[in-house]
């Protein structure tokens, strides 16, 4: 059956340009100069899988006129080397249209906005028209919020929304408000994308919150039914989007990551293209076999600092089985300080192991977040490759770091529940 919009394809079905570009995508994969082992291969074909399912469910729910909030990466699709600590979510936008979004705060570490123009893309990085956590923003008592995001907002992150306001960030709308009312942000030229990140720092005992939105012009009324020629448009566009996250994301640690001489740490800089309120400190590590690194850092004073492994094809590494990641507060912290972390393959019997599980090359990525300073060098990471069995001598505080089979066994069940916990929340 031919479809009629100009530019779908008529002779191989509607879905074939996306399984077409399935298969350059295994073939991208099958190909990949870093993937070494039969484990490495797997894991690329797990990951194609993961960005087909997200791929499919991004394009079914895109709209520029009825958006929705949609998980922008996760456990079971994940892209962009994501944090096990955050919870990602974003909606499509236009710059000439007006958004309201509403939400409950939840007692997360962090929850922040960003407001993207274009995409990430093998060539660039979009650039933040505006990017900033809840303390730009009123939070009522029961902890709900208004933003308003649009064009020609001239009090752009002032919550001042009418004549009579007594201050920035009041977030009222009127003389007789008692809750939140909306706070305003523009939409610069180009505006794509509105993310939203809420981060964890206690797996157990923090929760998300919750948050809609809505355009303005086009609440109260529904889109039109899907038509043949819309399905293909759909299918084209997935297409597009599923040769472009590979293309992209494969790119990414050479832009940022293996430049760097291989097991060192940059020192901590703002993330490009992410967070104003986040700074970042990246690296590559080497470890043939019988090699552990120790990595010495501050606790800092930052209400959010984690540290991750990441694989080369730019994902995280299983953080709910495995412990290859720590921030702050799941740490062991010594008396003197400082969060000392090994990474290596084996266990080296210590609280803060990060696992590698089985991996001889990889990413190494600290973020600091909701910061109100910058973090500088001292603040960063230090780090010493040495044998397995040297470990202890870099440990200073060795004996209290120690841990048993049952008390690792204990550590990885409560990253399993709290997880678990928190996926459902």
């Amino acid at each position: 059956m031919a479809v009629t919009d100009g530019g779908a394809r008529a002779d191989g079905g509607v879905t074939k340009p996306f399984t077409d570009a399935i298969a350059e995508a295994e073939a991208l994969v099958a190909s990949a100069e870093f993937a070494e082992t039969d484990a490495d291969r797997a894991e690329g074909l797990d990951y194609l899988a993961g960005g087909i399912s997200s791929i499919l469910h991004l394009a079914g729910t895109y709209s520029k006129t009825h958006p929705t909030f949609v998980t922008s990466t996760g456990p079971y699709s994940k892209m962009g080397l994501d944090n096990p600590d955050t919870i990602y979510y974003h909606a499509s936008v236009v710059p000439d249209a007006t958004y309201v979004v509403r939400g409950v705060r939840g007692s997360t570490t962090d929850l922040s906005f960003q407001v993207l123009r274009g995409d990430y893309t093998p060539t660039d990085v979009p650039g933040g028209d505006d990017a900033f956590d809840d303390r730009r923003i009123t939070v009522a008592a029961d902890g709900s919020f208004e933003i308003t995001f649009g064009p020609n907002q001239t009090g752009a992150g002032s919550g001042v929304s009418g004549p009579n306001q007594t201050g920035a960030g009041s977030g009222v709308s009127g003389p007789n408000q008692t809750g939140a009312g909306s706070d305003c942000f523009g939409l610069g030229e180009g505006a794509s994308m509105l993310a939203v990140r809420e981060v964890y720092s206690d797996w157990d005992t923090e929760r998300r919150g919750s948050v809609t939105i809505e355009r303005v012009d086009s609440v109260g009324t529904a889109p039109p039914e899907p038509t043949e020629a819309n399905l293909a448009r759909r299918y084209r566009i997935a297409a597009s989007m599923l040769k472009t996250r590979v293309n992209t994301w494969f790119n990414f640690p050479k832009w940022f990551y293996l430049d760097e001489p291989v097991n060192t740490f940059t020192a901590p800089r703002t993330t490009p293209g992410g967070l104003s309120t986040q700074y970042s400190s990246v690296g590559h590590f080497d470890l043939p076999a019988g090699k552990s690194m120790v990595v010495t850092v501050p606790r800092s004073n930052a209400p959010y600092q984690g540290f991750q492994l990441g694989s080369l094809w730019y994902i995280s590494l299983d953080y709910v089985n495995h412990q290859t990641s720590l921030n702050s507060a799941q740490a062991q912290t010594d008396p003197d300080g400082m969060i000392r972390m090994v990474i290596s393959a084996n266990d080296p019997g210590v609280a803060n192991w990060v696992e590698t599980t089985g991996r001889r090359r990889g990413i190494l990525q600290f973020r600091w977040q909701r910061v109100d300073d910058p973090i500088g060098p001292e603040s960063g990471p230090t780090c010493v490759v040495v044998d397995d069995a040297d470990v202890p001598a870099h440990l200073p505080f060795f004996d209290d770091n120690r841990i048993d089979a049952a008390g690792w066994s204990a550590r990885i069940a409560a990253r399993q529940r709290a997880f678990a916990n928190r996926m459902l929340g």
